[in-house]
C-alpha cells in the first residue's frame, strides 16, 4: 500500500532527525563541558526534549557517546579518504586537515579529542577512535612500507592535532607538512 510506505518513510526520517538532534546536543555538551558533562538529562535539556526520548534512541550512555564519537570520526574519515584516494600530495592534504583543528574544525576536533581520551577508560568507544588512526596509517603506507615509520607517523599526526588544540594561534599547513615529511624521510634513513 502506497500510503503505508510513505508513513513508514516519514517515521524513519523523523527518527533519523531526532537521533541527529540528540547527537548534536551531545557534541555541544562535550565541547562546552567535556565528556563528563554528558548525561541523558543534560543532553535532553540541551536538545529541548524529554530524557525518556534520549533513552529511547540511546539506551545507555555508552551508546550515546559512541554515536557522538562516530559522527565526528565519520566526518574525519570521509575527509581523509578523499585525501588518500586523490591524486597529488597526500601529506599536504593531511597537513591541511590537521591544520583545520586550529580554525573551522576546532570545535569538532576538541570533541573528538575529549571522546578519544574517554575511550582509554571506556573500551566501547575505542573502535570509533581507531578509525581515524587506521586511515592515517593507510595514508602513511602510501609513503612508506616500514611499520615503525607508519606507527611514528600516526603518533605524530595525533600529537600535532593535540598541540594545535593547545595553542591559541593559527596552524600553518606548510609547517605541518614539513614536520610530517621529515618524520617519514628521517625514519627511512636511520640504521
Amino acid at each position: 500500500m502506497p500510503g503505508e510506505q510513505g508513513a513508514v518513510d516519514g517515521r524513519k526520517l523523523r527518527g533519523q532527525r531526532r537521533r541527529a538532534q540528540i547527537i548534536d546536543a551531545t557534541l555541544t555538551i562535550v565541547r562546552r563541558d567535556g565528556a563528563t558533562g554528558v548525561t541523558h538529562r543534560t543532553v535532553a535539556k540541551e536538545a529541548g526534549i524529554t530524557t525518556s526520548l534520549t533513552l529511547y534512541y540511546f539506551a545507555t550512555l555508552d551508546e550515546l557517546l559512541i554515536a557522538a564519537l562516530t559522527s565526528v570520526t565519520d566526518a574525519y574519515t570521509q575527509r581523509i579518504r578523499q585525501v588518500i584516494d586523490a591524486d597529488g600530495d597526500k601529506i599536504a592534504g593531511l597537513a591541511h586537515l590537521i591544520a583545520e583543528s586550529a580554525g573551522p574544525g576546532r570545535e569538532r576536533a576538541l570533541a573528538e579529542r575529549e571522546l578519544s581520551t574517554l575511550a582509554a577508560r571506556r573500551p566501547a568507544l575505542r573502535p570509533a577512535v581507531r578509525r581515524w588512526r587506521d586511515n592515517v596509517a593507510e595514508l602513511a603506507r602510501t609513503q612508506s612500507g616500514d611499520p615503525d615509520t607508519i606507527e611514528a607517523f600516526v603518533a605524530l599526526s595525533d600529537g600535532l592535532c593535540t598541540a594545535i588544540l593547545l595553542d591559541d594561534r593559527e596552524a600553518d599547513p606548510r609547517h605541518i607538512r614539513a614536520v610530517l615529511t621529515k618524520a617519514l624521510l628521517g625514519a627511512s634513513h636511520r640504521p
